[in-house]
């Protein structure tokens, strides 16, 4: 029981931190422009290294959550679940990202999105 305790614990925590790095890659460029340090002349490849190079950790937190928390591994979660638990912890960190980096502001139709991912997670969860 504690085992598994722990693989879910693991597992949700490299989601966590692969989704930071995910979030970076695919969106930091457009605050790094924002900043001046990237600008509209800057070669589409240079921003595409630099996303790549991002998501390398992305991948490296990745595949080790998902291969830690796969039922088919001696994990606790279905592959449907893992596949929901990333995507509800991809938007909560986009949504944090977005609210930080761009200040833009939670509105009530992203609340009911999220309440809608609850729904998704029970839904997920809850029958078997």
């Amino acid at each position: 029981m504690v085992h598994c305790v722990m693989n879910a614990f693991y597992t949700i925590l490299l989601l966590l931190a692969s989704n930071i790095f995910m979030t970076l890659a695919w969106y930091g460029h457009l605050k790094l422009q924002q900043t001046g340090f990237i600008t509209n002349a800057t070669p589409l490849i240079f921003v595409i290294l630099l996303s790549w190079g991002i998501a390398f950790f992305e991948y490296c937190l990745q595949v080790p959550a998902n291969r830690i928390g796969f039922d088919g591994n001696g994990g606790p979660f279905t592959l449907m679940q893992l596949k929901v638990i990333q995507e509800v912890i991809t938007l909560l960190v986009f949504v944090a990202f977005s609210a930080v980096a761009f200040h833009m502001p939670l509105r009530w139709n992203h609340a009911v999105a999220c309440v809608l991912l609850i729904g998704a997670v029970y839904f997920v969860f809850g029958f078997k």
